[in-house]
């Protein structure tokens, strides 16, 4: 069957049975619905038969003697005024919107997006869908995400196209990510799960093939079930062996979903599928009937809508129940919010995901904000969901390149953003800390660039955010320097450290934990190249072991695994946090206050007697700085390095622009050392 049965009505889609087929779309406003029969290889209409609709405006037709591997698509007629969100037009052949596997990608053409009767028979350019059973329901033994759990941000295509160790013929596929070399880097740097950036069948950009460029993120889908044929040319028993072997090594698997617009774009876009079959359900407008744009990309979903709704629960209860994955990522996801009065945390397509029992054992992330009024949302979800946290990334971006008054923002960003996610008396921090993403610039851009530089996106550098929280070390990108490059390596590992030592999850974006580079380009979306393609063999080896000894140490450290709120109170003799200066005395409020301070100590712990505090000593400063450590009676304090040799005991001195970390340990008896 190609969608999941859903208990809330008839099925949908296109469902093999014994004696032939069954097809079963919705349509609240179209008045004659075909359901349209191709040949095997998809290029001639063999069978044109109407559809017909019962009381509850779904047009079914069930068909003998056909199988699994039909190729269909369907065609709907009514009222053309798009002025009206009215599309409807024959001629354009219509993607089922529960199919789960079409016989090619999406490409643009402007036919598709002509005026009814001035475009012609779209099929040709329009791929097919199959009738497609999936494979039974996984036995799913759920891998939940840690408190502390490490989020990879990944590019399917991108993160496995040039690696030496894959197989030629599955690099830059879904495949690809069940290789032993992947896991065994995955494992080393303590993934908890990998968040796939989007494997769903999408379109480019119209503007992009006159630039001779594609879309290479798949932020533009307009199937919410088929997978990319380009990304997993096996479809959904792909992802499924792939989402098994990383289960296999204990690493879970989040798709990043975009349910808040399509690739259908504005009223200048192609008719694929849900603006042929009811625009005005699946789309957003305004009272005079124009195309609601909160997303920035020409239309938005109307989640709203019971019947929007319902096509994401079953889009996510399929990848659950087929494809055995543990979570979802949730693109501009305040849209999934909006209601005719704004974003609503308790709005009906927010609490069905919250309490559908499919999802029940799922991780939520949202990214909490759209461009529409009121769309900045963050820390206002409800408590299922994590939420992508932006004032992480710039506070800690805002710090490391030397702003003032920042120290205040760091320390609460490392102790799990209170501020935002303690608002509703909640106990246990929701954050996802990340200071870089796929969006915006890399972590070692971060350091190189002080501007953005998105020329090769074909639009004379307009696109993309102005403002990074990014600087340059002395020179606009690539340096020959030796000076400047041990900076920019400095600066990176400054940033990687106050990541790992942070509480709550966290997020890497693929290869910056080996310094990759997009050249200054923070909206490299449109580059299907060695620009965004990850280069395995150039990588900074060094960077990368600090990485991997960072991960060790946040996996080790029992109070780096806590998501609960920090209280400073003390518990058994110990506070859960101290917040100290170098003389390891606790900070003033004139220490805080002070706009120049660049150093600080955290020392957290578990509130017991018991050892195993860790502290995270912070300099953010141009000059070497000693420090303190509290002492406890038989307890000492242990320096740790991360990709070297531990220091030696008595160097309590922490590099200019740097992290220091130390462990407190049983001293064997008498007072412990500094």
């Amino acid at each position: 069957m190609t969608g999941p049965r859903d208990p809330a009505g008839p099925l949908l889609g296109a469902h093999a049975a014994a004696d032939g087929v069954r097809f079963a779309v919705w349509s609240g406003a179209a008045e004659r619905i075909w359901l349209s029969l191709f040949d095997k290889k998809g290029m001639r209409e063999t069978d044109r038969l109407e559809m017909r609709s019962d009381g509850d405006r779904i047009f079914s037709l069930s068909v003998a003697g056909l199988k699994a591997g039909q190729r269909y698509g369907l065609r709907a007629d009514g009222a053309y005024a798009p002025e009206r969100g009215l599309w409807f037009d024959p001629d354009k052949l219509l993607v089922d919107p529960y199919a789960i596997e079409i016989d090619g990608p999406y490409a643009y053409d402007a036919r598709l997006g002509a005026r009814r009767g001035e475009g012609g028979d779209t099929a040709p350019l329009v791929p097919k869908a199959f009738v497609a059973s999936p494979p039974p329901p996984v036995r799913r033994k759920p891998l939940g995400l840690a408190p502390d759990g490490l989020i990879y941000e990944l590019n399917v295509r991108a993160f496995t196209k040039l690696h030496p160790a894959i197989p030629e013929d599955i690099r830059g596929t879904v495949a690809a990510l069940g290789h032993p070399a992947i896991i065994d880097h995955l494992l080393k740097l303590g993934v908890g799960a990998v968040e796939l950036m989007p494997i769903i069948a999408w379109i480019d950009e119209r503007h992009l093939p006159p630039l001779g460029l594609r879309n290479a993120w798949g932020y533009n889908p307009v199937s919410f079930m088929a997978i990319e044929p380009r990304l997993a040319p096996g479809g959904l028993a792909e992802l499924r062996a792939a989402v098994d072997a990383l289960h296999a090594a204990g690493i879970g698997v989040i798709l990043d979903l975009v349910f808040n617009h399509t690739g259908e774009s504005d009223v200048f876009g192609p008719t694929l599928s849900m603006r042929g079959i009811d625009a005005r359900t699946y789309y957003r407008h305004d009272g005079d009937g124009s195309l609601v744009n909160d997303t920035g990309t020409g239309n938005t979903v109307d989640c709203s809508q019971p019947m929007v709704q319902r096509l994401v629960l079953d889009a996510l209860r399929h990848f659950v129940r087929h494809a055995g994955v543990d979570g979802f990522r949730f693109d501009l996801a305040t849209v999934l919010g909006r209601t005719e009065h704004g974003f609503d945390p308790q709005a009906p397509m927010l609490a069905a995901l919250a309490s559908d029992p499919v999802l029940a054992d799922t991780v939520l992330i949202a990214e909490p904000w759209d461009i529409g009024p009121g769309g900045y949302q963050l820390g206002n979800f409800p408590g299922r969901f994590l939420e992508w946290n932006d004032r992480y990334r710039d506070d800690m971006r805002r710090f490391w390149r030397g702003d003032a008054s920042t120290l205040g923002a760091l320390a609460t960003r490392l102790a799990g953003s209170s501020d935002v996610f303690r608002r509703n008396g909640e106990r246990v921090t929701r954050t996802v800390n990340f200071v870089a993403a796929h969006d915006g610039m890399t972590l070692a851009d971060t350091c190189a660039f002080s501007e953005k530089h998105n020329e090769a996106n074909g639009e004379d550098n307009r696109d993309g955010h102005n403002e990074n929280f990014s600087w340059n070390n002395g020179v606009e990108g690539g340096s020959d320097d030796a000076v400047i490059a041990e900076r920019r390596v400095r600066d990176a590992r400054a940033l990687l450290a106050t990541l790992f030592l942070s509480r709550g999850a966290i997020m890497l974006s693929a290869g910056d934990e080996f310094g990759r580079t997009q050249r200054g380009n923070n909206n490299a979306y449109a580059q299907d190249n060695e620009l965004t393609w990850l280069d395995w063999r150039g990588r900074d080896v060094a960077l990368e072991a600090y990485a991997f000894a960072l991960a060790a140490i946040r996996k080790a450290s029992p109070v780096l695994g806590d998501a609960a709120f920090l209280a400073g109170e003390t518990d058994g003799g110990v506070a859960d946090v101290a917040w100290l200066d170098e003389a390891g005395v606790p900070l003033s409020v004139e220490q805080w206050e002070d706009p120049g301070r660049r150093h600080l100590t955290m020392v957290l712990a578990s509130g017991t007697r018991s050892g195993g505090r860790l502290a995270v000593v912070v300099n953010g400063g141009d000059e070497g700085v000693s420090f303190r450590l509290p002492l406890r009676d038989e307890f000492r304090w242990r320096r740790l390095q991360p990709g070297g040799q531990e220091r030696a005991e008595a160097d309590w001195t922490v590099a200019a622009r740097s992290v220091a970390i130390a462990v407190e340990e049983t001293s064997g008896g008498g007072k412990g050392s500094r």
